[in-house]
């Protein structure tokens, strides 16, 4: 019985001598972070104060941020907090945090967005932001309110001869590829008993001809590609092509359009709702949305 206790109390003082989590060097659990992904470093924040010290700390989310997080800064958050519309934000934590969010620019009609784990910038553009045949004329085109998308709403395309939709943007990006997409439908949604559904009576002209879609960009990268719009009543990203990004301080003005110009039919009931980019390795989430 003796010998049990002196066991239990050795145990006991050994036990006392043992390091815990709150014992690790904060400047050792900064280092840890920088080899995981920001969601990780989130929910381990919560294991004790120096873990929660170490999540905030400015050299770690440094090295989270994309090469390009001060232009992101400059060209997204400073014209938010000028339009009184965000308090100035001061750590790198609270800076990748707000990148991650969606961030209207050019007066909500393009959104930036990073990867919650890459940190790599995405962009939508809405048809607002384009240069396209009628747009504003009642006739050939209707704004349609959605929650379907980034921008509130989406174009419907009624009837036209010829269709031109040329758009473009100066953006900074971190060096690699990326991919370009518009994000298109056969088919003027609607809703039936609370349920999504699609009128296809205007849908007509998009299998005579092949549309064309063209990329191109400020220092000469050019791609284009053809297709059939034969898929009703669900969305779809056109892949039109991929370019490559190599300065890491330089903006890159990209150009894109979508053309059926054609004028020996008539061509309608399409939607279009965005144009993405996007890193060229997250490609494979931009084909069919239902």
């Amino acid at each position: 019985m003796g010998t049990a206790s002196s066991s239990l109390a050795g145990s006991e003082a050994y036990a006392e001598n043992l390091c815990g989590l709150e014992d690790v060097p904060e400047n050792c659990i900064s280092a840890m972070f920088m080899y995981m992904e920001p969601p990780e470093i989130c929910h381990l924040a919560r294991v004790n104060r120096s873990f929660h010290r170490a999540s905030r700390s400015d050299t770690v989310w440094e090295h989270k941020l994309p090469r390009n997080y001060k232009f992101l800064v400059r060209r997204i958050l400073e014209d938010q907090q000028q339009g009184g519309n965000e308090k100035h934000i001061r750590h790198k934590k609270d800076i990748y945090a707000r990148l991650c969010r969606p961030n209207l620019f050019d007066d909500g009609m393009k959104e930036a967005w990073l990867d919650k784990r890459s940190g790599k910038t995405c962009l939508a553009i809405s048809p607002k932001a384009m240069k396209i045949t009628g747009f504003d004329d009642r006739r050939y085109w209707e704004h349609i309110s959605s929650d379907e998308s980034r921008f509130g709403s989406i174009a419907y395309l009624k009837q036209v001869w010829w269709l031109e939709a040329v758009g473009d943007i100066s953006f900074e990006f971190s060096p690699g590829k990326y991919s370009l997409f518009f994000k298109i439908q056969l088919g003027k949604p609607f809703k039936r008993c609370g349920r999504k559904t699609f009128n296809l009576d205007q849908v007509h002209g998009w299998h005579i001809k092949p549309v064309r879609f063209q990329l191109s960009t400020s220092d000469g990268q050019c791609t284009m590609s053809e297709r059939h719009l034969n898929e009703s009543g669900r969305w779809f990203y056109h892949h039109v092509g991929d370019f490559v990004v190599e300065n890491q301080n330089s903006p890159v003005w990209i150009k894109f359009s979508m053309l059926q110009i054609d004028c020996t039919h008539t061509k309608g009931g399409l939607c279009l709702d965005c144009v993405i980019i996007c890193p060229f390795e997250y490609r494979g989430k931009y084909t069919y949305f239902d």
